[in-house]
């Protein structure tokens, strides 16, 4: 299994950014995808997932912000983050799940499959 995540970079407050997931190694239409996120010192965070028929959970603290989607035929999800706060300010990791729980949950303990990660600074 293999998550590949791209799209973060340096904006700055109310920009926009769209993170892309590349899947591969197993069959990406029979599991959810999501993310999590950690800064310094804390534990990481769930922020959003999306199952196989396409449910959506996200945190509180970006559900009006963020919109997550995924193309199967691609094997590929993203996350568009608009309005993004310094708060925002993290390492984004994609992870599979089996059906979002875990990431509803917020157990990052739980997830078997991490990508590498893709640095997002939101910052003035």
């Amino acid at each position: 299994v293999q998550l590949q995540a791209s799209g973060g970079g340096l904006v700055h407050p109310g920009g926009s950014l769209r993170l892309s997931c590349a899947a591969s190694g197993y069959k990406f239409d029979d599991y959810a995808i999501g993310w999590f996120r950690q800064t310094p010192g804390k534990k990481r965070e769930a922020v959003s997932c999306i199952t196989t028929g396409g449910r959506t959970v996200y945190a509180d603290s970006v559900e009006t912000r963020f919109t997550i989607s995924r193309d199967n035929a691609k094997s590929t999800m993203y996350l568009q983050m608009n309005s993004l706060k310094p708060e925002d300010t993290a390492v984004y990791y994609c992870v599979r799940d089996s059906d979002c729980t875990t990431v509803a949950l917020d157990w990052a303990g739980g997830i078997d499959h991490w990508g590498k990660g893709t640095q997002v600074t939101v910052s003035s």
